[in-house]
This record gives structure tokens, C-alpha cells and sequence, in this order.
């Protein structure tokens, strides 16, 4: 198949995706980076929002993957903080959200984005956003 063919449902899944909400969803959360970003110890934990705001504005055709420098002991203990605090909870609602959306044939697509999420939600120190090759 060639990647003209896979382009084309890719640009409208993110188009249909932006339209009904995640526009929205990536102003929220580039406006909670904003807000960590202001502190000295929300640094890190901000980054890893902007990661969440990059690939929620494009979610077809990228995905979260283990990135080529991995920090070994930091990234494990900042990904144990983020499990902690931020990590589990918005595990969850990505994984009922996703599991709602699909319930229905048109929804399964974007359900997937968010399993996708999931991912990137449980531990994502260490990761990265990179298109995904048809």
C-alpha cells in the first residue's frame, strides 16, 4: 500500500480529531506546561506535558517510543513521580475514554488514539514522538 493511500485517512482522522476536541485538549495542556514549566522542579514534569500537547494535536501517524537517550535512573525515578502524582489518573481516563469510544464502529480509530495516550500517560520520561513509517 502506498503511503499516498495511508496520508490521506491519517489527515482527516486529525482533522476530525481536531475539530471535536483536540484543539481544545492541546490548549488545556499546553497551558498546564506553561504553568509547570514556571517552577524549577515542574520543568521536567511540563516537558512531558508539551509531549502529551504534540502528539494529542497530531495523534494519526505519530506515536510515543523509546527515544534513542535514555537517562537510565533519573528517567526511572522521574517516571515513578509522574506514576505517583499525575501518571495513574490520566492513565485511567485515557483508557475509559478509549474504551467508549470504541463501543462504536466510527469511534474505533480514535479510541485507539487513546490506548495510544495510555502509553505515553504511564511513563513518559524516556519517550518519544516520531512518525510512524506506512
Amino acid at each position: 500500500m502506498s503511503s499516498q493511500k495511508l496520508a490521506v485517512p491519517r489527515f482527516l482522522g486529525n482533522v476530525i480529531w481536531l475539530i471535536f476536541g483536540g484543539f481544545f485538549f492541546f490548549l488545556t495542556l499546553s497551558f498546564m506546561g506553561i504553568i509547570f514549566c514556571m517552577t524549577l522542579i515542574g520543568i521536567p514534569f511540563g516537558i512531558q506535558i508539551f509531549k502529551f500537547a504534540c502528539l494529542v494535536l497530531c495523534p494519526f501517524g505519530y506515536d510515543a517510543v523509546p527515544g534513542k537517550k535514555f537517562d537510565g535512573i533519573l528517567s526511572f525515578v522521574m517516571n515513578v513521580l509522574w506514576l505517583i502524582f499525575f501518571g495513574w489518573e490520566t492513565a485511567l481516563g485515557f483508557a475509559v475514554t478509549g474504551g467508549l469510544l470504541c463501543i462504536t464502529v466510527i469511534g474505533i480509530p480514535f479510541g485507539l488514539q487513546y490506548f495510544k495516550l495510555v502509553k505515553l500517560a504511564l511513563f513518559p520520561f524516556g519517550l518519544e514522538i516520531r512518525r510512524i513509517e506506512p
